[in-house]
This record gives structure tokens, C-alpha cells and sequence, in this order.
């Protein structure tokens, strides 16, 4: 361990108090700085705990340069911008839990704090303890046999106060965020020791509660947690009902208790002790004695680990944290609590709390599409499946912030959702001016140039503005002239309502059908095309009615129109990533498809990325126009993929890759 970690605290409230005391009682930390929302409290603050710097607001202490680590202790809706902003400031981070309000949010923490290179822990303090530690070690030596069944209960009862933060909707009030985030919690540390792996994450959540018609927040809940193995987990919780802090641990071949599961042997140190109860023999009491301070350990457990940039197990991950934060939003969703602060009308500004605005070391790089007067950036973000605006937001947010411009939906994605959650972000952000927006209309088997007029309305009206930039039929109908879909995209763009227009999954040679009867007939043409292309082939069609264009001859025909393709599963949906597995492996497993993943997982250790972002640089390195489009699921996937803007593939390289050299 290195020097003593300076440490500041935003926040004063009773859970600072703690952990400012607590750093009297070790050698890893010392608190120097201290910062409130009015001077007078943090002077207070500073006096009783020593902090010689005492900040009036939050900028100041991360503006603060002799801090090393921030204590994030605000309510929970605030510590996902503070959180963010110590990382961009290169503190490191101990963030009160719940570490957000929910997944999305941790998402964008946990991202700061890996793009800053910080150190980032959720603050479960009995994580770090050695008595559980010690239920860790009692659970792999197998003194209950098979871990089948866990019960987890942590509950108060507080008087109905709407401005109490435990109660209060606006400051993220209720029983499973507050304390019902410790019993899945630990459920899920015993699967995960169990099962043999660090993070356990529950295939069903099944849950009732009680939620207050005043508060509107779950005053008591109960869930019931299923993991791989069969292993059942049945947590509690509830700030206005006293069921009292335990956990069982039931096995095969008997049950341990932990009867002070969360603040274990006490604030100040001392003992505490398991009950191991055999089936064949009298409970033994294990006892864990310890001297340290309950939250001192915690300060301890970050020093220790500063250089991991997060916890080491049991301590909180950054993957732990998400699947503990997915579990509650599971939880949450289940018994239909949602907080004023996830309201559509409240996501109005980034997780960060600043305006949306690009970030300076953005690496995109831009395009153009005829009729679009604004840049089209090289990567676009699809929307497929995207339907819960908390996520969409913080998703979009980083895609825009790093450069992105251009964003891909669909009336069919989601009967529409997809569109209207795009809109909302659009109009949320004020961005509709810088956006372009490609969507598409006419898949099969709505297929007809009469419905692409109520089509396009959906959209423009699920969308929130008057004009898209580019519309795509989503499929082609050969039984249909080719001149009558012209003639209906032509009039909606000489309208105003389209700027430019084009076909999703047509082939090559309709599309040139296409624009040369508009040619004849002095309409506007097809300007772009949508097809699969991809370093791996499409074997088989994951949709019916797709059509690729990574064959030799489609290739040569780009190369020499120069006609923009926005491609589509570029990265052949998964096929390049981790064990190569896909949902739609007849799309993708061939012989040779293989030994493309195989030279992309070769080069992608040559040059220190993942094969995934090969496998798109190959796409961007094309002699045409090509606009891959994205569907990640987290920042972290997007991260990657921005990666392939600044990985250079030669031509060598790109013939070996794709087996022709």
C-alpha cells in the first residue's frame, strides 16, 4: 500500500458521519476534505471530523486537487453525476449504495470510471468484512453439502414522512433500493460461491411488495430469485415494516445462519459469529473477531485495491454491480415502482449533468448521403429492441458525445416503440437539427407503395418531427413495378417529408431498376442501400426476405457506383465475439466463416483490440461509402466498436481476412 489516500466526502449526512469516524481508525486514509450544499454544513461537518477543506458546493471538492478518493454519500438519484464527475477528475471513487437508481445509469459510472482509469467500489461494506469472507470460505468447503436455498430479510419501520429520503419517491425512496439492494446482494454472493464464479445473476425474479398510494414507493416487498443450479433465493425488505436483518443458508446437508449479515461484528469492531447447523451433528458457532472499524475496512479495502481499479472479491465489481442493479430493476419493474427521476419528462440532461455536447477527443469520422445536408457519421446506431428510454438515453448520449450523428429504427421495431423512444431522446436533447435519422417502412407483408404514405406518417408522428432524413423500404416486392414505389417515395420528398430515400434488402438489380426508371421519369432516385455486409457471409438469411452484398460480385458493384450502404449486421450478429456464439448460428457457422473469426482473433492480438472491432474496421476499410450499423448493448460494446475508426487494416490484410491471400 502506498501513501495514505486523501480522501473527500460529498454529502453530510448520517452514513458520512460513519465513514468520516471510521477513517480515524486506519492508516490507509485520511479525510481532508469535505463538501455540502451549504457552507454552514460543511464547516459543521469539517469541524467534528477533521476535514480541514470544507467546500460549499460539490464542483468545489472535485475541482479540489489534494483529493485522492471521493466517498459519494447524496441520495440516491445524485451519485450517478458526482460519481461521474470525480472519475472525469480523476478521483477515485467510493460510491454509496445503491450505486445509481438503476442499470443504465451504473453502466455510464462504471464506464467514467474505466475510461479515466479511477478506481470504482459500491458501497457494501459487509462485502468487505472478514466474516463474510469467512461465509465464503464455510460455503466452498461444501459443511452444508449443495447450496439449494437462501432467505435474506433486512427491514425498518419509519414513520410516513414524504420528504424522508427513505420514503420520498424524487430522492429514490422505498425498501428495495434502500436496504433490499443488501439482500440481493449477498442471495447472490452465496449463488455465485456456489456455482464456482465470481458474479451469479438470477434467470427469474419473481416478486409481490406494497406499494404506498402516498409514497408511491414499496414500503415492504418480497422477491424470489432463481439461479443456475436450481438455487432458490427469497429476499425481504421494507422501510415501513420491521422484519429485521438475517440471512439462512440452506444446503443439502444443513443450513448455516448469519444473524448480523450487514453490519456484522458492529461499527467499532469486535465479535460476531456464524451458525453452522449439520444434519448430523449440534450447531457450532464460528466466531470472527476483528479490531477494525466496520467502515474503516471498507476505506481499507480501496486503498488495497487502487491499482485494480475495483474491488476484489467479495468486494463489489463493476460487474457486480450492474447484475446486482439489473436484479433490482427486475425487482422494481415486477411491483411497478418507478421514480420521478426516471420519468421521460425528467431525462432531460445526461447522466453527467451537463448538456449534451461532444467530447473533444472524439475519433468519428463522417460521410455524406445525397439530399442530407448534414455529416453522416462513419458508425450507426441501431435501435432494434431499444424500448426503455433510461437505457436509450444513456446509450444514445455516449453514441452522440463520441461523434455519432446517425441513428437507424424502423416502424416494425417494436410496433413502433424504437421510434417513439428515438423521438423522446431527440426532443429530451434538443439534438433533432444535428441527428440524421434513417427509418424504414413496407416490410413484408405490408409491402405496397399504398401503405408507405400512413407508414411514414407512424413514423414522422412516433418520431416527433416533421421529415426524416433518409426512409428505406425495409423489403422489396418484385410483384410490384419498381416505378410505383419511386413515384410514391419521390412525392413524399419533394414534399419535404423525406430527404433522401432508398431500399433496405433489395438486390442490386432492382435497386438499378429503381433509379433508372427515375432517371426516365425525372423523379429522384434511390440514394442509398441497406443490406447485410459483413467479413463473415451470410449463409442463411436470420430474416426472411434479407439480402447480403459481401459476395465478390455485389462488391464490385459498390466500389464502382460509390452508392452509400448502411449495412446492416456488420459484425454478424455476435459471431466475432467471446466464444463466437450467435442466435443465428445457420446464418453464420461455416468451415470458412470460422477461419475468417480465427484470422480476425489473430490480427485482433497483434493489434491490441477485440476481434469484434476487426472484423468492423474491415467494413470501414471498404473502397465504397459503408455505414455500418451497431447494436450494442453497452457502453462498453460501443467503446469497442469506435475503436475500428482508428485500427488500420491494409489491403493485404483485408484480402487474408477474408481467405483471398
Amino acid at each position: 500500500m502506498g501513501a495514505p489516500l486523501r480522501w473527500g466526502i460529498i454529502g453530510t449526512g448520517k452514513i458520512a458521519a460513519a465513514f468520516a469516524e471510521a477513517l480515524e481508525h486506519t492508516d490507509s486514509g485520511d479525510l481532508v476534505a469535505v463538501a455540502s450544499r451549504t457552507e454552514a454544513n460543511a464547516e459543521r461537518f469539517g469541524e467534528t471530523y477533521g476535514a480541514e477543506r470544507r467546500h460549499a458546493s460539490y464542483e468545489a471538492l472535485v475541482d479540489d486537487m489534494r483529493v485522492d478518493a471521493v466517498y459519494v454519500s447524496t441520495p440516491h438519484p445524485m451519485h450517478a453525476e458526482w460519481a461521474i464527475r470525480c472519475a472525469e477528475a480523476g478521483k477515485h471513487i467510493l460510491c454509496e449504495k445503491p450505486m445509481t437508481l438503476n442499470e443504465a445509469d451504473t453502466m455510464a459510472v462504471v464506464e467514467a470510471a474505466r475510461r479515466s482509469d479511477v478506481f470504482l467500489m459500491e458501497a457494501f461494506m459487509y462485502r468487505c468484512h472478514p466474516q463474510t469472507e469467512r461465509l465464503v470460505e464455510l460455503l466452498r468447503s461444501g459443511v452444508i453439502g449443495d447450496v439449494k436455498l437462501v432467505r435474506a430479510t433486512f427491514g425498518f419501520r419509519l414513520p410516513l414522512d414524504l420528504e424522508e429520503r427513505h420514503i420520498a419517491n424524487r430522492l429514490g425512496g422505498g425498501g428495495i433500493l434502500d436496504v433490499g439492494c443488501y439482500t440481493v446482494s449477498m442471495s447472490r454472493l452465496v449463488a455465485a460461491t456456489a456455482l464456482g464464479v465470481e458474479v451469479a445473476e438470477p434467470r427469474e425474479v419473481h416478486a409481490v411488495g406494497h406499494v404506498g398510494p402516498e409514497s408511491r414507493v414499496d414500503e415492504y416487498a418480497s422477491a424470489t430469485l432463481l439461479f443456475d443450479g436450481d438455487i432458490v433465493a427469497e429476499v425481504s425488505c421494507a422501510v415501513r415494516l420491521v422484519v429485521g436483518s438475517e440471512v439462512r443458508i440452506y444446503g443439502t446437508e444443513g443450513h448455516i445462519v448469519v444473524p448480523e449479515p450487514w453490519f456484522c461484528s458492529g461499527r467499532e469492531g469486535g465479535t460476531s459469529h456464524l451458525e453452522v447447523h449439520r444434519a448430523d451433528g449440534e450447531p457450532e458457532r464460528v466466531p470472527v473477531t476483528t479490531g477494525r472499524w466496520l467502515y474503516a475496512i471498507e476505506a481499507d479495502h480501496v486503498a488495497e485495491n487502487i491499482d485494480r481499479r475495483e474491488a476484489r472479491f467479495p468486494g463489489m465489481t463493476w460487474e457486480d454491480s450492474l447484475a446486482n442493479m439489473r436484479t433490482l430493476d427486475r425487482w422494481r419493474e415486477a411491483i411497478g415502482v418507478e421514480y420521478e427521476a426516471e420519468q421521460p419528462e425528467a431525462l432531460t440532461v445526461p447522466v453527467h449533468g451537463r448538456p449534451l455536447a461532444r467530447r473533444s477527443d472524439a475519433a468519428m469520422t463522417y460521410g455524406s448521403v445525397d439530399g442530407v445536408d448534414k455529416p453522416v457519421s462513419r458508425i450507426v446506431m441501431g435501435t432494434l429492441n431499444r424500448h426503455d428510454l433510461r437505457h436509450a438515453s444513456v446509450m444514445y448520449d455516449d453514441f452522440f458525445e463520441m461523434g455519432g450523428t446517425c441513428f437507424d429504427t424502423a416502424r416494425t421495431y417494436g410496433d413502433g416503440r424504437s421510434e417513439a423512444t428515438l423521438g423522446r431522446w431527440l426532443r429530451n436533447r434538443g439534438v433533432r437539427d444535428q441527428a440524421v435519422v434513417v427509418t424504414k417502412g413496407a416490410h413484408t407483408p405490408n409491402c405496397y407503395p399504398d401503405v408507405v404514405t400512413a407508414q411514414l406518417a407512424q413514423s414522422l408522428d412516433a418520431l416527433g418531427t416533421d421529415y426524416v432524413d433518409v426512409y428505406l423500404l425495409h423489403r422489396d416486392n418484385p410483384e410490384v413495378p419498381v416505378g410505383e414505389f419511386v413515384d410514391v417515395l419521390d412525392e413524399h420528398a419533394a414534399a419535404g417529408r423525406i430527404r433522401a430515400f432508398g431500399g433496405s434488402n433489395w438486390t442490386i438489380a432492382r435497386f438499378e431498376e429503381a433509379n433508372e426508371y427515375a432517371a426516365k421519369h425525372g423523379r429522384a432516385g434511390f440514394a442509398v442501400l441497406s443490406n447485410n455486409f459483413s467479413l463473415a457471409r451470410m449463409l442463411e438469411p436470420p430474416w426472411e426476405g434479407c439480402v447480403a452484398v459481401s459476395d465478390p460480385g455485389s462488391r464490385r458493384w459498390l466500389e464502382s457506383s460509390q452508392v452509400p450502404l448502411l449495412s446492416w449486421s456488420s459484425q454478424a450478429q455476435g459471431f466475432f465475439a467471446g466464444d463466437g456464439s450467435t442466435a443465428f448460428p445457420a446464418s453464420w457457422l461455416s468451415d470458412d466463416n470460422v477461419a475468417r473469426r480465427e484470422r480476425a482473433r489473430s490480427l485482433a492480438r497483434e493489434k491490441g483490440v477485440e476481434p469484434t472491432t476487426i472484423a468492423l474496421a474491415y467494413v470501414l476499410g471498404q473502397p465504397f461509402p459503408v455505414f455500418p450499423i451497431i447494436g450494442p448493448a453497452t457502453m462498453r460494446e460501443t467503446a469497442s466498436s469506435f475503436e475500428a475508426l482508428t485500427v488500420q487494416i491494409n489491403l493485404e490484410e483485408a484480402a487474408w481476412l477474408n481467405l483471398e491471400g
